[in-house]
């Protein structure tokens, strides 16, 4: 007997599973689990004269039952498998109006999923999109815009219902929540009477699927992730026929990182834009990623605390009183005295460490130990945690302005950002209600706000941080008209400004390309346009930053 028989002989005696299939969460609605079976038949022969009979072949009962087992176990392992269905359908159409300084807008919406397929034609997954096209409008002149958020791994609601799009979710004047039932509005400051738009939901995010969850993995990464966006692209304007229109890419947070780096790969391959606004930007981690021997994101992150500090009343009288000389201050301070300080390391003197405590407690508005207990060092969790403390409250990190009680207890929870639970619930109730009813896209999957299949591949750590400041640069030089708009909010801990302006002076740009690259800053966190006058000041830049784009 063999020592495969043999075990199979064990296993079956044993009772133990011959495979064992890692768990599976049941499949939520929307989504489809295939089961493959093979009935393939053969057709039945016409009877003749029997054979000489030849001896069977005789099957030990274990080997029997333990081959019978193996087989229904592989077949309980193809049932756990999770597929999704990525079927090809035509997006739903509708039509709308709605007035934008006292003027009518007659628009379309198509709202559906475009395929993301192999060479050979087999679909991989589907991406979501809501387009919004204002209605009469000559393609060849009308600009389209790509608008998307970040995370990686968050949908474009936030840009969707927050800034761009017809409809918006109704907040407290200042961006704070208000109380439930969530209610959705017109959009005075939508960005339609400049701009087709079209937002995009990455891979696992909204109703975005992969067919099965392992090509999850194929675009849960930096480049999977640019080759989906950048597909998207081409295969939309391939169908919607807007390959002559002036294009634009609008990305948020990571979709800054996104935004580079389609437009680096997308200018080898015929498409150029006629402007960039990167929104909350990041291409560059080295700038956000302190570790022992990096102490580069310091720096940038002290004039954010300074503003922020501001914002809670926690500095010093003569630096509260004009807080725009405060941060100019701060920025100096950091950029001078604290950077040079870091980089002395344990070389730094009593003295000199004493002073860099005492500045850095002034621009922080946090004690003298914790900033001595921290070696200098404040990153964004300790300034949060310990800013408002003896409040027993935690300030936010996507915008400063928010506070809340830490959910486990001031020393129990390891890390809290209130700014998501203000934000998150109004904006998924009534984008889930919209998408629904107004732009009668009627399905049970769910729409996932975050993604919530695997974890993002952030490539080889040869190559060092994430950086697609290359690719933007690649992009620029390329295309001498291409402009870049940067927009920056002073309360924002998870792209600091200062760290988007020294990416930006390191591209090693000529004053001619450089001249390309524009600037906004706004009173605001890291989505700019949840207070009012954010979003009416985004909507002033962006609509500019066009009309400058097409020489209007």
């Amino acid at each position: 007997m063999s020592a495969r028989t043999l075990l199979l002989v064990l296993v079956a005696l044993s009772g133990i599973p011959w495979a064992l299939g890692e768990g599976s969460a049941s499949l939520s609605q929307g989504q489809r689990q295939t089961e493959e079976q093979s009935n393939a038949t053969t057709p039945p022969k016409k009877a003749s004269a029997p054979a000489a009979k030849a001896p069977e072949a005789t099957t030990p009962p274990a080997e029997e039952q333990a081959a019978r087992e193996e087989s229904s176990d592989k077949d309980k392992d193809k049932d756990k498998e999770e597929h999704y269905d990525v079927a090809e359908v035509p997006p739903i159409v509708t039509h709308h109006e709605v007035t934008v300084d006292g003027k009518l807008l007659k628009y379309t919406a198509n709202t559906g999923r475009l395929p993301i397929k192999r060479p050979d034609g087999k679909i991989e997954a589907e991406m979501f999109f809501v387009a919004y096209t204002l209605d009469g409008q000559e393609a060849a002149k009308r600009p389209l815009t790509f608008a998307f958020n970040g995370g990686p791994g968050s949908a474009s609601i936030w840009l969707h219902m927050g800034a761009l799009g017809p409809r918006k979710v109704v907040l407290q004047k200042d961006g704070f929540m208000p109380p439930a039932p969530y209610r959705i509005e017109d959009n005075p400051y939508m960005l339609l009477d400049k701009s087709d738009l079209v937002l995009v939901d990455a891979v696992g995010t909204g109703f975005s699927r992969a067919a099965d969850k392992e090509l999850f993995k194929k675009f849960w990464g930096l480049k999977g992730d640019i080759d989906a966006f950048s597909e998207f692209i081409r295969l939309y304007i391939t169908r919607f026929e807007r390959w002559s229109s002036p294009l634009y890419l609008l990305g948020e947070s990571y979709g800054t990182t996104r935004a580079a780096g389609v437009a680096g790969y997308l200018a080898d391959r015929g498409i150029s834009f006629n402007g960039i606004t990167l929104l909350s930007m990041v291409l560059n981690f080295e700038t956000l990623e302190e570790t022992k021997t990096n102490d580069e994101p310091y720096p940038f992150l002290i004039p954010s605390f300074t503003m922020i500090a501001g914002y809670h009343h926690k500095l010093p009288p003569e630096l509260a009183q004009d807080m725009d000389k405060a941060r100019q201050e701060s920025e100096q301070f950091a950029s001078g005295e604290y950077t040079q300080a870091l980089a002395q390391g344990d070389r730094l003197t009593g003295d000199e460490r004493q002073k860099i405590i005492n500045q850095l407690s002034r621009f922080t508005g946090l004690s003298k130990e914790i900033v001595d207990q921290a070696n200098l060092r404040i990153d964004v969790r300790k300034f949060t945690h310990y800013l408002l403390i003896e409040q027993k409250l935690r300030v936010g990190r996507l915008d400063g302005r928010y506070t809340g009680p830490d959910p486990n207890g001031l020393m129990d929870t390891p890390f809290y950002d209130p700014t998501g639970s203000a934000t998150q619930p109004p904006f998924t109730s009534v984008f889930n209600n919209y998408v629904r009813t107004e732009l009668g896209y009627k399905t049970d999957m769910p729409y996932y706000v975050s993604a919530r299949e695997g974890g993002w591949e952030w490539g080889s750590a040869i190559e060092g941080f994430p950086d697609t400041a290359s690719a933007l640069r690649q992009a620029m030089v390329k295309n001498p008209y291409l402009k870049i708009l940067v927009m920056e909010g002073y309360y924002d801990l998870a792209t600091p400004y200062c760290a988007a302006n020294y990416t930006v002076d390191h591209l090693d740009l000529s004053g001619k390309y450089r001249n390309n690259i524009w600037f906004a800053t706004y009173y605001s966190g890291h989505m700019v346009y949840l207070p009012v006058e954010g979003l009416k000041k985004m909507k002033a830049d962006q609509a500019r930053f066009i009309d400058q784009t097409l020489g209007r």
